[in-house]
């Protein structure tokens, strides 16, 4: 994934829509059963409402992938905005965990992990993800109570 170094680049990159950015950004792969199954348990887990959602295959998803440099179609990871950076992989996956409070936040231990060691099993779930759960023909549809979580 391309990083940019500058915090918040994606405001001034006209292929991405404005959103609201003060919380941060799950983009999942919709139509993934276990990449949905992830959004449910972060949207169950998160009872101080810390991150908004949104599908990799929506305008939304599918620009900020392309901003990083990330194949929209390939959907090889989830991409979490957090204070205008992105994270990707494990970071992605620590990220949240780690906000989620306890006992999710003790998966910050998962960083000891040499990165490199943590993103090639990251990336091997990431390749059989449809095999192990599933692929749905259309997005997730997020129940009433968590719509206003989702951006499209």
């Amino acid at each position: 994934m391309r990083s940019p170094a500058e915090r918040y680049s994606y405001r001034r990159d006209p292929t991405v829509p404005p959103f609201p950015d003060d919380r941060p950004l799950i983009v999942f792969d919709g139509v993934c059963g276990l990449c949905s199954a992830s959004a449910r348990f972060v949207l169950r887990h998160d009872r101080r409402g810390v991150f908004r959602l949104s599908a990799a295959q929506s305008p939304l998803g599918r620009a900020l992938y392309r901003h990083y440099g990330l194949d929209p179609d390939a959907m090889e990871t989830v991409l979490v905005v957090a204070e205008g950076r992105a994270y990707a992989k494990t970071d992605a996956a620590v990220l949240v965990l780690t906000r989620l409070g306890l006992p999710w936040s003790a998966a910050g231990a998962a960083r000891l992990v040499p990165r490199a060691l943590a993103d090639r099993l990251y990336d091997r779930l990431a390749r059989n993800r449809y095999r192990i759960a599933g692929r749905r023909d259309r997005c997730m549809v997020p129940p009433a109570e968590w719509r206003e979580r989702f951006i499209a």
